[in-house]
């Protein structure tokens, strides 16, 4: 079974600094092990949903 995580990014009208701030996220997760499977976005944030294998999956 697979684990998710749901991960809201609030959005500041500085896009370099968004672009960081996603870019750490990304970068933070992946080296975890999460893999993004769903991104949304409207005008004050970003919703991002994360997933890995599962115990039994590994």
């Amino acid at each position: 079974m697979k684990e998710y995580q749901a991960v809201m990014l609030r959005l500041t009208r500085h896009a370099r600094d968004d672009e960081d701030a996603l870019t750490d996220l990304l970068n933070e997760r992946s080296r975890s092990g999460w893999r993004p499977a769903l991104m949304s976005q409207d005008e004050h944030r970003v919703t991002l949903v994360f997933e890995r294998p599962g115990d039994a999956e590994v």
